[in-house]
Order: C-alpha cells, then structure tokens, then sequence
C-alpha cells in the first residue's frame, strides 16, 4: 500500500467518490426517471434504498479495494484467487465501454454549454429544440469533435494522478456544482406555479407506485452509486488506513441523494411552472430546458449556470470511469500513468466514435432494434454492472469476509461493535444479491 497513491485527505476522497457517484445521473437522468415514474413513488423508494442496500454495497466495494490494494484484477486476484482475477476483467471492460457511450453525452453538453455562452439555442418552440439537439448529435465532426473534448479534458484531469488531480478537481468543482445548483433552484422556485412541481416531487402518491418504477428506482439506486464497475473499488484502493468506511459510505450516499433531489428541483418546478410535460423522457434535459429558459428573464444566465452544473458532474463521473482501466494498465501491465491516460483515451475515442455516430450516419444501423450506443448503454446498464455487483457482493462476504472485514473502519475500528459487522456482513451476503438479481433479470 505504501507504494500506490493516496488520497491527501478524507474530505477529498469523500468529495471525488460522491462527484463520481453523482454524474451525469442526478442531473440528466434522475430528473426524468422522477417526472416519467409518478414523482414522489420514485423519489421516496429511492432515498430509502440507497440508504439501506446501495450503502451496503458501496461499502463492500470500496472495502474491496482498500483490502485488494489494488485496481479489480489485482484486488480480485488478491482476495479469491487467479480465477476472480480474471473475473475482474469483467469491471475493466465495462468501465471503458460506458465511457465510451457517456463521452458521447459529455459531448453534448459541451456543445450546450458553448451554445449558451454565445446566447444561441434558447428557443420556445420545442420542435425547432428537438431539431437542434438532431442536427448537434446528428453532425458527425461535431459529435466526434465535442467527444474528443471532452475526453481529453477528463483525461488531463486523471494524468495528473490521484491527489493532484482527480482530488484537486473534485475539491473545487463539486462545491461549485452545489452553488449553481442553487442558484437554478432559486430562480425556479420564485416561477408562477412552480410550487406544483414541488408538490409532484414530495406529496405522496400512492396511486403513482408501480411495480415497474420499483425495478426502475432498484436500477437508478444501483446506477447512481456508481457501484459493479470497479469505480468505487479503484477508489478505495487509493485510502489509507485512518478512513472508517461506513462514515465515508454514509456521506457518499447522502451526497448523492442530495445531488439527486437537487437535480430535480432545478428542473420539475420550471417544467410545472411553464405548463410542459414532467414525463418528458431523456429530451428533458436537451430540449425541454431550453425550451423554459427562453422563456425566463435572464433565461441566457441560468442556462449557462444550468450547463455548467451538466458539465461539471460530467466530468467528475468520467474521471473514476478513465481511472478504471488507467489503474488496471498502471498495476498489472506496470505502464507509466502517462501511457496509461493516452493509451486509453485514444481507444475511447474510437470506440465511443461509434456512438456519437449511433445519432448521425448509423443511426439507421441497428440490430435487434437498437443503434450502437442503445446497445452498449443496455450491455453494461442492465447486465455487467449487476453482475459486477453481485461478484463484490459475494467476494467480499462469503468468500473473503476474514480477509476484508478488518479493512472496513482501519485504525477507527473501536467505532463499531461487533453486532455492526455482523449486520453488515448477512446485509452484503443476502439482501444486496436480492436488489442484484432483481435489477439484472428485469433488465434481461
């Protein structure tokens, strides 16, 4: 351990997991996952569930890596043998494939950001928003261009290691994420009828809970801990042993509801407040927003402001995902962190050129119904991330519990009684494998 990099600090660690955890998910996705499943019957089981298994598993996974002291090959290999070495793999591959479909994401909101910046794109008429997200996502040079740049932007962050960089980052632009986050919530709350869309997130409606937005609450809360990658995993490898892991999960988890409801409340009380549509799908972000802050006084600002904070968490979730795979070249292969970044972030552009295609030229070009990207954000969404969690799940409490459990507090361990470890443990063993499966056969 003594020869890997270490966080400088709790706070940054703390700070970097929960900018990893929060992403493009609590400010793209959660929004319209909340407004399409009836509001508060997707936020309310959301809180309770992340704060309840997701914790458990977001534990066991960062245990992994501070116990495995390495990235997911190495730490499986550590733990269970050559056979879960291989088995870590799985977390290599799937770290590099979402990135390489999420980069297509980040490439848009650059291209927003920028657009906002000139004061262009802010139009009322949702018709004419929707053919201006085509003709951005559709264009092959500024699909691919706005892509390379934002991962070369993630990889300068990650070349820089893991204190100077990803940490640096994180310190700064997760407080600032928060800000303008604010700033968004308080224009919007002060819309006429903006308080409806308050009401749609936080009164409960019985009526609104379906047995499918349980399965799609289940995938969010799996999806937005950013847990069966490895993420977390390589994160934890980088701690050192002062850091209890169940306070550190606690905040992580915390943060990333906060970010989550944060996310909502920028967005539902603007869509209520203009009379449009909460269920609006993944184009609530692209296409409706702009759409209410054309209509907004100083709407040009908070578009900036509300880019920004896309960006932001963007960026903070792509540079765990690039560490993934730079971590396994730097530990296994003995590659220099230089070689690793370029290496890897020219892969990605690539591959991931692929699905900033998937809009434009093959759009058309589908099997089984579905473009590239729909096919690379269903593999690794639906079936590698579950099972990623479901081997930590099982490593960690069946096979090496002795091995890992004296890595959960460190040197805090007098903080927790013996009762805690055993609830965490039959916590990890039984009941997180339960949301596991559940979410990878109702994904299949």
């Amino acid at each position: 351990m003594s020869n890997r990099s270490t966080w400088g600090s709790r706070l940054g660690f703390v700070l970097a997991s929960a900018g990893a955890a929060v992403g493009l998910g609590a400010i793209w996705k959660f929004p319209y996952l909340v407004g399409s499943n009836g509001g508060s019957a997707f936020l309310f089981p959301f809180i309770v569930l992340t704060f309840t298994i997701g914790l458990v598993l977001l534990i066991a996974e960062l245990t992994v890596g501070r116990a495995g002291a390495g990235c997911i090959v190495t730490a499986f290999r550590k733990l269970g043998g050559k056979g879960w070495g291989y088995a870590g793999y799985l977390g290599v591959i799937t770290g590099f494939l979402i990135l390489s479909f999420y980069s297509a994401i980040g490439g848009w909101t650059i291209a927003y950001f920028v657009n906002a910046c000139l004061g262009s794109g802010l139009v009322s008429d949702q018709a004419q928003l929707g053919a201006h997200f085509a003709a951005i996502s559709g264009d092959p040079v500024l699909a691919i261009g706005y892509q390379a740049l934002f991962l070369i932007i993630t990889a300068w962050v990650v070349a820089y290691g893991v204190s100077s960089g990803i940490e640096r980052l994180s310190k700064v632009l997760m407080p600032l994420l928060f800000i303008l986050m604010l700033i968004i919530i308080v224009r919007s709350l002060f819309l006429p009828g903006a308080f409806q869309g308050i009401e749609y997130l936080f009164s409960w409606n019985p009526e609104a809970f379906t047995f499918d937005a349980l399965l799609s609450t289940m995938g969010f809360t799996f999806f937005s801990l950013c847990l069966g990658s490895g993420c977390m995993l390589t994160y934890g490898s980088y701690l050192d042993s002062k850091v209890d892991l169940i306070g550190s999960s606690a905040w992580i988890a915390f943060l990333t509801i906060v970010s989550s409801v944060l996310g909502a409340l920028m967005v539902m009380p603007s869509v209520f407040a203009f009379g449009l549509d909460p269920s609006a799908g993944p184009g609530l972000t692209f296409v409706t927003m702009p759409a209410i802050f054309a209509q907004m006084p100083f709407g040009n600002l908070f578009a900036i402001s509300f880019y920004a904070c896309l960006l932001v968490a963007a960026i903070t979730s792509s540079v765990s995902m690039l560490e993934i795979d730079v971590a396994f070249l730097h530990d296994e292969w003995k590659w220099s962190r230089p070689k690793a970044v370029v290496v890897t972030t020219v892969a990605l552009m690539i591959v991931g050129s692929f699905s900033a295609l998937s809009f434009g030229p093959l759009a058309d070009h589908k099997w089984l119904g579905k473009t590239f990207f729909d096919w690379i954000d269903y593999l690794t969404s639906n079936i590698s991330l579950p099972i990623g969690g479901l081997m930590i799940a099982v490593l960690s409490s069946w096979l090496a519990w002795p091995k890992v459990k004296p890595f959960i507090a460190g040197d805090q361990s007098h903080l927790h009684s013996e009762s805690t470890y055993t609830v965490l443990r039959w916590s990890i063993a039984i009941f997180a494998p339960i949301l596991v499966i559940t979410v990878l056969l109702s994904g299949i």
